[in-house]
């Protein structure tokens, strides 16, 4: 039971990082209030991350692919703990 929340719960922050990703593609959405919900919530993490990678030439931020990576593995070592 535990362990189903805890992966249910990393596959809904994943799915916001991969909207949040998709969204900034489109220009017309930037100020949409869908995009401020997914700003709100994957920002924070988003930013440990470029604080150690920026993004490259101002304009392609590998955050999110490293973002993805940490939180697969921290994923995997809560539920192997489970």
């Amino acid at each position: 039971m535990i362990k189903t929340i805890v992966h249910s719960l990393f596959v809904l922050y994943t799915l916001l990082l991969f909207g949040r990703i998709a969204i900034s593609w489109f220009p017309q959405f930037q100020g949409s209030s869908a995009n401020r919900f997914l700003i709100l919530y994957t920002e924070p993490y988003l930013a440990v991350f470029r604080k150690v990678i920026p993004p490259i030439g101002g304009m392609l931020d590998l955050s999110p692919l490293f973002a993805f990576f940490a939180l697969r593995i921290a994923e995997s070592l809560i539920m192997r703990c489970l």
